[in-house]
């Protein structure tokens, strides 16, 4: 079911919005069978994204139960609560904590770290690198879908189509370095005790309240120039990125298999603002000039799998203009696309 054409006044149209699975997701979980546990449940994509899979359980009309797991430091147990899944408070780095979790026969593992790696890179490690270990161990006999990001490939030529999944990756800063090695343990579990896994290399989900789109309109309301250095980017929007992820749970297999998750756009960051400024009815000033390298991802497997995001590019920078317009709430998580040090 594609969005509704009209963009959504409040968060609880969005955050409905966000969490609407499509018929093929339902479909999907008419077939999936056990329980389902979403490993880092309240991060930007967790709450929604743990929501669809509830209300495809039950439109599907399969009952399960939907496990939330978070440290939850920000709150946001109540509303999962209330939305039939059951949150539980964990401290993922801790051992002890991770073997006490329940048993699930699905697990969608979105736990990681990025912002605050650069003076801090022990706990980024620990975060991206150890902990798959333990969720490895814990739910070895369950099937898992990870989540990645396409930093792991590194900065490609602009004209070339952007990264495809059978690409070596070049990771950038040890950011990308440490995700790399959250595959590659992944990868080293499903071989070792024959767990199905499915790795998801997202670039860029957009909900209106945080991505590259936001991060653009903020600054040209703010009057702030517009780096083109980083000159091009995808995105997807936040719902599509979690139909696509839910739907990577029938594909899971060992050895694991990998997808990219992006829009099928190659964006440009100068056309995307002069959108952004006609919509928005503010100036818009540009500093630098376009690279020839971004960092781009080729989503062909994805739609190929499937099917295209519902949501085209064009929509969503309407969206996003619209919600920025009206002074809708934001999560003040600026995605930083523009470095191209691989430091956050």
């Amino acid at each position: 079911m594609p969005p509704a054409l009209q963009p959504p006044e409040d968060e609880e149209r969005l955050d409905e919005l966000l969490s609407r699975p499509s018929e093929r997701v339902i479909d999907a979980f008419g077939q999936v069978r056990g329980d389902v546990l979403v490993c880092g449940a309240s991060g930007k994509m967790g709450p929604s994204l743990a929501r669809m899979v509830r209300r495809a359980s039950d439109a599907a009309g399969l009952p399960r139960r939907v496990f939330g797991v978070a440290r939850f430091a920000e709150g946001g147990e109540e509303k999962l609560q209330a939305q039939g899944i059951e949150t539980m408070r964990c401290d993922l780095l801790d051992e002890n904590q991770v073997m006490r979790l329940p048993d699930a026969q699905n697990v969608i593992f979105m736990a990681g770290r990025k912002f605050g790696s650069t003076g801090d890179e022990g706990l980024t490690w620990a975060t991206n690198a150890w902990l798959p270990t333990l969720v490895c161990r814990k739910y070895r006999r369950s099937r898992i879908v990870a989540f990645s990001t396409g930093n792991i490939y590194g900065l490609v030529p602009v004209d070339g189509g952007g990264s495809r999944e059978v690409d070596v990756p070049q990771p950038v800063g040890e950011y990308a370095m440490t995700c790399l090695a959250r595959e590659r343990l992944f990868g080293y579990f499903s071989r070792k005790h024959g767990t199905p896994v499915a790795i998801v290399r997202l670039n860029y989900a957009c909900d209106l309240r945080y991505g590259v789109l936001v991060d653009l309109a903020q600054k040209i309301v703010a009057e702030q120039p517009i780096d083109l250095t980083m000159g091009h980017f995808n995105t997807i929007w936040q719902g599509d990125a979690n139909a696509m992820a839910l739907l990577a749970l029938a594909r899971a297999a060992t050895p694991s298999w990998t997808v990219n998750v992006t829009g099928v756009e190659t964006l440009s960051v100068r056309a995307v603002c002069q959108r952004l400024g006609m919509l928005l009815d503010q100036p818009v000033r540009f500093v630098g000039s376009e690279s020839p390298t971004a960092l781009l991802s080729d989503a062909s497997l994805a739609v190929a799998e499937f099917g295209p995001p519902t949501m085209p590019a064009e929509q969503l920078i309407e969206w996003v203009a619209a919600w920025v317009s009206r002074g809708g709430r934001m999560l003040d998580k600026p995605t930083h696309f523009e470095s191209r040090s691989g430091k956050y």
